[in-house]
């Protein structure tokens, strides 16, 4: 298990690295102490460089926009991903990075996603406009891929003091502690953390809407990184989301399934990294909850609101 890695991972292991096997499985038996604390300690470092010395004090000037007026970005955005860039390669020979910001530059680089090298999949700052505003509820999204499938990820919010890290097939720890899921409340309505208005077309909305029924209480999500580890911890119930952006998602959905959770589309079948997903999609903290939200959003359910 995962959580037997605790004691014997190195206080400095920056320099550390780890193989590259072929496949899936056999880069998540390969993830040894050493190779978890490295990557842990790159993120660290480069938030503890780019990202927390501009926390609410970000000058003028340090914030743009991408696709629209809410897809912000900012210097420590662009600053964290080069360093993240630069360092997880090294870790693993023959890797490359997948990062939200590279690929708004090159769309082309987030073909890298369905080839065959193991991919980084970063997002360096996930809830910009959280950061932008000075508020906590941001993190560093970082996850391991090969063949399409999330071998291991590494979710670090560093004003909330939270870093979390998941193996597939090896558990999840939180602060180094293991991380298991707290039992949902007997007749409490599911909460639902949805895609926010501000990113949805009207259609999409309207898909959202069918959430809007006796024993569901959806919201609008913050970061999606942290909604993920809010399902992981048994804080939240489930998300609906309408986009299917790789660095969004990767990290929380492995942290999910391996704290016993599970994620559809509304075909029916689970998320794929690699994209061409049937939309919205929903990650729950178990299967029937997954299931019952998915059958919403397909517009399958006699609870649906016309």
């Amino acid at each position: 298990m995962l959580e037997d890695l605790r004691d014997s991972a190195p206080a400095h292991p920056a320099t550390s690295a780890f193989a590259s096997p072929a496949s899936a499985a056999a880069l998540a038996t390969a993830l040894d102490a050493d190779g978890l604390a490295a990557v842990e300690a790159a993120v660290r470092a480069a938030v503890d460089r780019a990202v927390l010395p501009r926390f609410r004090h970000l000058a003028d000037g340090e914030v743009s926009t991408k696709s629209g007026p809410h897809d912000l970005v900012t210097v420590a955005d662009r600053e964290a991903e080069e360093l993240l860039t630069e360092s997880l390669p090294a870790l693993l020979p023959g890797s490359v990075v997948v990062g939200e910001e590279a690929v708004a530059g090159d769309p082309a680089r987030y073909e890298a996603l369905r080839g065959a090298a193991p991919v980084w999949i970063v997002d360096p700052v996930d809830g910009t406009r959280q950061f932008v505003r000075g508020e906590p509820g941001f993190c560093t999204l970082v996850a391991l891929a090969v063949d399409g499938e999330v071998v291991a990820s590494w979710t670090y919010a560093p004003v909330l003091g939270l870093m979390a890290v998941a193996v597939r097939g090896r558990g999840a720890l939180l602060n180094g502690e293991p991380l298991t899921r707290t039992a949902a409340v007997p007749g409490e309505p599911l909460s639902v953390a949805c895609s926010h208005p501000d990113y949805t077309t009207g259609l999409q909305q309207a898909q959202l809407r069918r959430l809007t029924v006796p024993g569901l209480a959806p919201r609008p999500c913050g970061s999606a990184g942290l909604e993920y580890l809010a399902i992981a911890r048994g804080e939240l119930d489930a998300t609906a989301f309408s986009w299917e952006l790789a660095w969004d998602h990767a990290a929380g959905l492995l942290l999910v399934e391996e704290t016993g959770g599970a994620h559809l589309t509304t075909d029916g079948v689970p998320f794929r990294v690699t994209g061409g997903n049937a939309l919205p999609f929903t990650t729950a903290r178990d299967a029937a909850t997954a299931e019952r939200v998915r059958a919403l959003l397909a517009g399958e359910s006699g609870d649906s609101p016309a």
